[in-house]
């Protein structure tokens, strides 16, 4: 079960000349939190790399205005080069997750840079694998594990993103297990529903659980997470005596 696919980035892997043609072809945009970057069935075939910050892809789903949170993009993703490659109409939306930096390509000269850099269409292709394998694994997961364990699980992935130097914003505090534990600042329990595939009422259940039991703490858009141990074993499929 994973958001973010942990593969080296796009454009980390680029070589430098492949990075400076890049960049010659862009141009440099900046989005608000919150403001689409992309949006779903949209026919425009622009892409975008991202910068710095990071990017929610979403698609909608059957019940009225819930969507499903598919992936987080960010800094040195791709994102829209389905459209750009394959002239399909966008197939998600992407939103800004607080303040996104990227570059802006249009289609027709980003298709014109992959195909006449060997380097940039294997790089692609392994993107485009590696994002299968995992929307493989979120599927195996929906269909398997109930939503207190894909609560579990996507707080503690949630909180591993927060160690890293490019992550959504969050702060930490002392804690009972490992020194301390994060804020999850910008995930309110409705982004939570929408990441796990199940619907508020039901994910708001299993946080009232883990409030009980200790092991979260929950604030407006905020939620804490105290006790990993717990987290881990619930992930697992066990039970810590609710």
């Amino acid at each position: 079960m994973a958001l973010v696919v942990q593969d080296r980035t796009f454009l980390d892997a680029l070589s430098d000349e492949a990075r400076k043609d890049l960049l010659r072809i862009s141009v440099e945009r900046t989005f608000r939190a919150d403001e689409h970057l992309l949006r779903e069935q949209d026919d425009s075939s622009h892409v975008l790399v991202l910068l710095a910050g990071w990017a929610v892809v979403s698609t909608a789903t059957d019940r009225s205005s819930a969507r499903l949170i598919l992936a987080l993009r960010r800094r040195g993703e791709v994102v829209g080069e389905m459209a750009a490659l394959g002239g399909f109409r966008r197939s998600a939306s992407v939103t800004a997750l607080g303040p996104v930096r990227t570059l802006v390509v249009p289609g027709a000269r980003f298709r014109a840079f992959a195909g006449r850099d060997p380097q940039v269409s294997a790089l692609l292709m392994a993107q485009l694998v590696s994002r299968l394998r995992t929307a493989d694994e979120e599927r195996r997961t929906l269909a398997s594990l109930t939503v207190l364990q894909r609560v579990a699980r996507r707080l503690l992935e949630l909180a591993d993103l927060q160690e890293a130097p490019s992550a959504p914003t969050a702060t930490r505090r002392p804690g009972r297990t490992g020194g301390a534990y994060p804020v999850l600042a910008q995930f309110a329990q409705h982004d939570l529903a929408d990441a796990v595939g199940a619907t508020r009422e039901a994910v708001a259940k299993s946080l009232r659980l883990l409030r009980t039991a200790g092991v979260v703490r929950t604030r407006p858009r905020r939620i804490e997470l105290i006790d990993h141990d717990a987290l881990r074993l619930l992930a697992a499929g066990g039970n810590i005596g609710f």
